[in-house]
């Protein structure tokens, strides 16, 4: 596998008034093409902090972040629009589906963000959803919107998929089915999946383990032989 994400030196700070707040703390890493990562901590460690600045969505006070050899901390904010489309797909706790729109529409509306060729029915399918194409978010239960969402993130093709505790509004069986899914994209489509999340239990099934604590890393570990997540004991 190849190096496609690095972290080199990156410190974010946020500023309010006097108080100065150290998000991220001279962090280092790296993530391989196609690799299953959980990065745990503590809330306020920086979790999201750091799913922010990959994704585009925040910017680093200094270091760099690199993505597919671009520095991405050097975009101009047409370039990190662009590169949030193309590149990443975002799974949030929360679904943000469209209420008006059905199952198949809120698919296919990343239609308008990227230029790739969608069938929905095919994306919805390889979620098990098929059949609810026509259904209004409303008419889902929470892991079949969950599963949209998925579905929604990945029709554009990504090269990664961010998920910020993407099953933390579920129940422990729809929540397995969530990441079983993401383990297998990762698995079979060669798609890079990094999980936030406070769940230790996950990093059982992890390809590489990252933990933070008070915006530094506390340390990178790669799991020779990961488990499947319907393997583990929830």
């Amino acid at each position: 596998m190849s190096t496609i994400i690095e972290f080199r030196n990156v410190d974010k700070i946020y500023k309010s008034g006097d108080h100065i707040l150290k998000a991220m703390d001279n962090v280092n890493f790296t993530i391989e093409e196609g690799e299953f990562v959980v990065i745990l901590g503590p809330s306020g460690a920086g979790k999201s902090t750091l799913l922010n600045l990959l994704g585009g969505l925040d910017t680093v006070t200094s270091g760099e972040i690199i993505v597919n050899e671009n520095h991405v901390e050097k975009f101009s904010d047409d370039q990190l629009t662009t590169y949030r489309a193309k590149n990443v797909g975002f799974i949030f706790q929360f679904y943000n589906l469209i209420p008006n729109l059905t199952a198949l529409e809120n698919v296919e509306l990343m239609k308008d963000i990227v230029d790739v060729d969608i069938n929905g029915l095919d994306v919805l399918d390889s979620v098990g959803l098929k059949n609810h194409a026509n259904q209004f978010p409303a008419q889902l239960s929470g892991g079949e919107q969950q599963r949209v969402s998925i579905a929604r993130a990945v029709a554009k093709q990504p090269t990664m998929l961010l998920c910020d505790e993407p099953t933390g509004a579920l129940d422990s069986n729809t929540g397995v089915l969530i990441l079983n899914l993401l383990q297998d994209m990762s698995n079979t489509k060669g798609t890079t999946v990094i999980i936030v999340t406070h769940n230790a239990i996950l990093a059982e099934a992890a390809d590489k383990i990252i933990r933070i604590k008070n915006g530094q890393i506390e340390s990178v570990v790669v799991n020779e032989n990961p488990k499947k997540v319907t393997e583990l004991e929830w």
